[in-house]
């Protein structure tokens, strides 16, 4: 059995949550897109408006259904908005203590039938769901980047999640036009447990100097047909959000073959952390 679900809060603005707000609102949802100041809100709202506007440009929208899906999306810099949502979304920082402490605080606020989801790359959701009162109703709904083009979501249940929610998950995915797949709470889950300790090699093979950045993504496109080199990719991806789920996979799994790169590392400490800063393995 699955709940339909009509109202949804998603928390944090940034590249992850604008997108997951898009998505909700293009679904129908009524949308409450939160982060911590009106500015950080402002401008998700402002990059769904991009998004929605080269889709009018490209005539896949009209003008008036833009206009209703922005309609749809409702900015919040107050947590207590959460009183009234069927289901929230996590997307901020990938970290889990700061996790762990929203939804404490969300406890709190949101009806106690709410579904508590969360973004999460490659934290154990049964852990996120300890700190709750209802790990029944917390799942994980993965994402990918950009948000907007990726078909897949990865749906995550923890040891106490109901098939009920996983149902209603489900559903909502689909009805997002998205494809979710159930993937069982281990580390990395399966996106990541494949593709980061792909991207951590293809930095060694940088610090090892095997090949420069340029040549090892050439090998990957041209001989792989991967429409993106790996070290493109970690510098779309962020080289410290890199970092952080090679560090969860060799704490969670124990396995030295996915101990991080020192020259990840050495990037991250030096604050090159890809595209957002201008510099990684390439400079932008």
């Amino acid at each position: 059995m699955s709940i339909e679900i009509q109202t949804v809060m998603v928390i944090g603005a940034g590249q992850m949550g604008s997108g997951i707000a898009q998505v909700a609102a293009e679904a129908g949802l009524y949308v409450i897109l939160h982060d911590q100041t009106d500015a950080i809100v402002q401008r998700g709202i402002d990059q769904i408006t991009i998004n929605l506007t080269r889709d009018v440009a490209k005539g896949r929208k009209t003008e008036a259904a833009k206009q209703a899906i922005l309609a749809h999306i409702e900015p919040s810099t107050q947590l207590d908005d959460a009183h009234s949502v069927q289901l929230i979304i996590e997307a901020i920082v990938e970290n889990m203590s700061v996790k762990c402490e929203l939804f404490r605080r969300l406890e709190a606020i949101a009806p106690k039938e709410a579904i508590f989801a969360t973004n999460t790359s490659s934290l154990p959701i049964t852990e996120i769901a300890a700190v709750t009162t209802r790990p029944e109703l917390v799942i994980g709904m993965h994402f990918m980047n950009p948000v907007p083009v990726m078909k897949l979501v990865e749906v995550i249940r923890g040891l106490a999640t109901s098939d009920e929610t996983t149902q209603t998950i489900t559903d909502l995915a689909r009805k997002m036009n998205k494809v979710p797949v159930e993937v069982n709470d281990f580390p990395g889950f399966v996106s990541n447990r494949i593709l980061m300790p792909m991207i951590n090699e293809a930095i060694y093979c940088v610090y090892e100097g095997i090949a420069k950045p340029e040549a090892i993504d050439e090998v990957m496109k041209l001989g792989m047909n991967h429409p993106m080199g790996p070290l493109s990719l970690a510098d779309f991806i962020g080289l410290d959000t890199c970092l952080s789920i090679m560090e969860v996979l060799h704490e969670g799994l124990g396995d030295t073959k996915y101990r991080p790169c020192p020259l990840l590392r050495k990037y991250v400490k030096a604050g090159w952390l890809g595209k957002k800063t201008g510099r990684g393995f390439y400079k932008y």
